[in-house]
């Protein structure tokens, strides 16, 4: 069955994955490439990047590249368009994340975190859109942080929903060219970005034991959870769903 372990859906499909050096991104590449796809990764540091091409494996192609500098942007898809010639999956993964007050919040905070969440996918969509063709689909990475509030999250929290608002006007934009465009909002997931926000070992550990507590299913998620709801969104199976956000946060918001 499509879907299932062994199913080949992206069969010589070109999938490129935006921050998909770690976590969800780099899920989602290995499965990509498992199900038959050319992937092609980006990130920022080198080591994570060599680590994830190993991991990947299937002649995956590890870039260096940061989404909030628009001119490798450009770089980028031009090596795209040389080696592969088209684009079939665009998935935008790469984001930061970090817990500041409001009074703490500096405009060049607000510049680097809305910089990396929301304008370089923003950009780096546009810049992909010519090698993007009917049937190709693009998938963004949001978050519940859009759909709940949580102190010290707002310029996070507002970049992603920006994100998710992308996802249902270029939806509604790109329809027309047959490119399907959809957005999963992870809730609690297991993911490198806890370690990256800045906050000190034993009030992160604190926030994730409030957090896993207001999970009704009471655990994280995984990265592979996840990267599960990214492939069917970029996969035929979804060929008539565009413009959704697809939530994968164990009942949070729903519930």
């Amino acid at each position: 069955m499509s879907g299932e372990p062994g199913a080949r859906r992206f069969e010589g499909k070109v999938v490129l994955v935006a921050g998909g050096n770690s976590g969800i991104g780099l899920a989602a590449a290995v499965a990509f490439a498992g199900e038959g796809a050319r992937v092609i990764v980006t990130g920022r540091d080198p080591a994570t990047l060599r680590a994830a091409q190993d991991q990947i494996g299937h002649g995956a192609l590890a870039l260096q590249s940061d989404i909030k500098d628009l001119h490798a942007g450009t770089a980028l898809i031009e090596r795209v368009r040389s080696d592969y010639g088209r684009i079939d999956v665009l998935f935008v993964n790469a984001g930061i994340g970090a817990f500041i007050p409001v009074e703490q919040v500096t405009e060049e905070v607000w510049d680097h975190m809305a910089g990396v969440n929301l304008k370089g996918p923003y950009f780096l969509i546009q810049k992909a859109l010519p090698l993007l063709g009917t049937g190709s689909s693009i998938v963004l990475t949001s978050s519940i942080g859009h759909c709940k509030g949580l102190p010290g999250n707002s310029v996070y929290a507002a970049a992603k929903a920006g994100l998710r608002s992308l996802a249902r006007n270029l939806g509604v934009e790109l329809v027309a060219r047959g490119i399907r465009v959809n957005c999963v909002s992870p809730g609690p997931i297991d993911t490198p970005l806890f370690t990256r926000s800045g906050i000190p070992a034993d009030e992160l550990e604190d926030m994730r034991e409030m957090m896993r507590g207001n999970v009704p299913m009471k655990r994280f998620g995984t990265s592979e959870e996840c990267a599960r709801a990214v492939l069917f969104l970029a996969s035929s199976e979804a060929s008539f769903i565009t413009g959704v956000d697809l939530l994968v946060d164990g009942g949070v918001v729903s519930f």
